[in-house]
C-alpha cells in the first residue's frame, strides 16, 4: 500500500501540537527534507519490517506514537479499508483519532476539533473536553449506569426517544473508554450516533460521531471505526 506524502510544520524542538496524517496500519518509512521555512516535509512509504529511517528524532517519535496509538484490532476496523482514513493528533490536549478522509474541518461550538462530510453536513465528528478530578472513566459508575444517564438525560431532548443499541467497554495501553451506540428520534428528524468517553490528563474527553438516521445502516460501519479509533495521549 502507497501512502500520500505530508508536510509536517516543524516547531523546535518538537512537533507542531496537532496534526493531520494519512492513517497507517505499520509503521512508515520517513524520508525528511527541511525547506529554509523550518517546514519538514515527509514522504510516507509503507515498510513491513516497521523500520524507520528519519533523521529528525522528534519527527521519528511523533510518527512512531501515531502508529502505536491508532492500530485498531477489531473487526469492522479490518473490513475497511485503511486509506479511507486520515489521522488527527492532538498533542498539546492528548487525545487522537481518525476519520473519513475525504471530510472537511469545521468549527463547532464549544469542540475542540470537528470534521464533517463535505456535502452531508448532519454526518460529523466532534470532540470536546472539559476538567475533572476523577482518573479513570470507571469513576463515573458501571458501564450500564453511565451510558443510560448520558443518553436520556444528557443528549436526548425532552421531545426526543432514545434507543440503545449497543455498549463496549475497552482497556487499550491501560486506559479504559466506554463507547456506545444509540438513535435519537424526534417527530421531525432522528440521528444515528457513536459516543467514545475516557478521562485522563485531568479531562473527560467525549468524542460523539454521527448521520441523519436514513443513511445509518449506510455508513455505521464507517463511523464505527471513527468511535474506535479514538486514543487518550499523555501530557
Amino acid at each position: 500500500m502507497v501512502l500520500s506524502s505530508c508536510s509536517i510544520t516543524w516547531i523546535s524542538p518538537s512537533l507542531s501540537p496537532k496534526l493531520n496524517l494519512p492513517h497507517s496500519n505499520y509503521l512508515p518509512r520517513n524520508t525528511a527534507t527541511s525547506s529554509p521555512n523550518n517546514t519538514v516535509f515527509c514522504a510516507l512509504e509503507t515498510t513491513y519490517s516497521g523500520e524507520s529511517h528519519c533523521q529528525r528524532r522528534p519527527l521519528l517519535m511523533g510518527i512512531g506514537a501515531l502508529t502505536a496509538n491508532l492500530q485498531l484490532t477489531n473487526s469492522v476496523f479490518a473490513q475497511e479499508k485503511l486509506d479511507r482514513y486520515q489521522a488527527f493528533v492532538d498533542y498539546e490536549d492528548g487525545y487522537s483519532y481518525v476519520y473519513p478522509r475525504d471530510w472537511k474541518e469545521f468549527d463547532f461550538m464549544a469542540h475542540d476539533s470537528a470534521f464533517k462530510d463535505r456535502y452531508l453536513q448532519l454526518q460529523n465528528v466532534r470532540v470536546r473536553f472539559i476538567p475533572t478530578e476523577k482518573k479513570d472513566i470507571r469513576d463515573l459508575g458501571p458501564l450500564e449506569e453511565v451510558v443510560y444517564y448520558l443518553v436520556n438525560h444528557r443528549y436526548a431532548t425532552p421531545n426526543q426517544r432514545s434507543t440503545i443499541y449497543d455498549m463496549q467497554e475497552r482497556t487499550i495501553d491501560g486506559k479504559h473508554y466506554y463507547t456506545f451506540e444509540y438513535i435519537l428520534t424526534s417527530p421531525n428528524y432522528s440521528s444515528g450516533s457513536f459516543t467514545t468517553i475516557a478521562i485522563g490528563n485531568g479531562r473527560y474527553y467525549t468524542l460523539i460521531v454521527g448521520a441523519n438516521e436514513r443513511r445509518w445502516k449506510r455508513v455505521r460501519d464507517q463511523l464505527k471505526v471513527v468511535a474506535d479509533s479514538f486514543r487518550l495521549l499523555d501530557i
